[in-house]
């Protein structure tokens, strides 16, 4: 008897050591391709591993039950999509679905782009949830539950990171969130002698500095050109409200003819700021549009190579235009 428990004894030290050994090892090596994998909301232990097992992941679900049962985990799964990458552990593949590691997408919106082609991006994203595409933009700023109905210049370009099959509601709630808080704080830091009525016209500007600038060191002396203006009740001829108001009838070029086409983002026929941003501005021109360079400059053109030459009078600015675009 005394030997037949001292075996047993030994059996179950072997069963222990094979099965913690099991547990540090990887279920696929390196070089493997990752195996993706989802556990649907409201599996149980077995059933989350039985539908890890379906997904061809190389492990043995009983072996993990027991695992999450061993280790106090049996009830800490979480439902969602997931990555198993080279060189991950049961143990380890265990943390993840515990902790809810889920596998990660991102999304990067652009500085400068319209809020049409940021849901185009969106829309466009296959490891999203697709809940907003059949609501217009109006009911889409409904479901962000802010003070804006307009959605042009109200969100932060910049890269979102989501598990994968989230709703794409999310991006739009994160980026908008963020554009808020990121205007409010410039807003805050502002000089306080500019000719803005609220935090939204300092977007409007922010917007047409993003879409003026060449080069991204001078965003703070377009800035200072268009507050000039403002202040001095100049029209502030900005061809990107031109080409903005214009939507689907721009082909590409701008002609002296649409200069002179009416539409409320004329900045050519309106006096003053349009209704509305014109684009998605970054942060350095949400800070140059709310701190912008101290110059008498009242004219800018190009010069051809991405930079611009400044100008306080207009004498200055024709022999300006004579020189670089012209070629006079």
């Amino acid at each position: 008897m005394k030997k037949l428990l001292t075996w047993t004894f030994l059996f179950a030290i072997v069963v222990i050591a094979s099965f913690m050994f099991w547990a540090e090892q990887p279920i696929i090596d390196k070089g493997h391709p990752s195996i993706e994998f989802t556990i649907a909301p409201g599996s149980g232990l077995k059933s989350s591993m039985q539908q890890i097992d379906e997904a061809l992941v190389p492990v043995q679900p009983m072996l993990m039950v027991i695992l999450a049962q061993v280790t106090g985990n049996s009830t800490k799964l979480k439902a969602g999509a997931y990555e198993l990458k080279p060189g991950t552990t049961p143990r380890g593949l265990l943390r993840q679905l515990v902790r809810g590691e889920f596998a990660q997408e991102g999304l990067t919106i652009i500085e400068g782009w319209s809020f049409k082609q940021m849901r185009q991006a969106i829309n466009a994203h296959p490891s999203l949830k697709h809940d907003t595409a059949a609501l217009s933009d109006k009911e889409l700023m409904a479901k962000l539950a802010g003070d804006y109905t307009m959605p042009e210049g109200l969100f932060y370009p910049d890269t979102y990171m989501f598990a994968k099959n989230s709703s794409d509601l999310q991006i739009f709630k994160q980026a908008h969130s963020l554009m808020l808080k990121r205007l409010n704080e410039a807003w805050l830091a502002r000089d306080q002698t500019l000719p803005y009525k609220s935090p939204y016209e300092a977007l409007i500007m922010a917007s047409i500095v993003e879409k003026e600038t060449g080069k991204k060191s001078e965003r703070t002396m377009i800035a200072g050109v268009f507050v000039n203006r403002l202040r001095q009740g100049m029209l502030l001829q900005t061809d990107p409200t031109v080409i903005y108001g214009m939507g689907d009838s721009y082909k590409g070029n701008i002609r002296k003819r649409d200069l002179l086409i009416d539409t409320p983002h004329n900045t050519y026929t309106r006096v003053g700021l349009p209704p509305t941003p014109i684009a998605l501005p970054g942060i350095e021109s949400l800070h140059a549009a709310l701190n912008p360079a101290a110059t008498e400059a009242v004219y800018f053109v190009a010069r051809g190579d991405g930079s611009s030459q400044f100008s306080a009078t207009l004498d200055e600015h024709n022999n300006a235009v004579n020189k670089y675009q012209r070629k006079q």
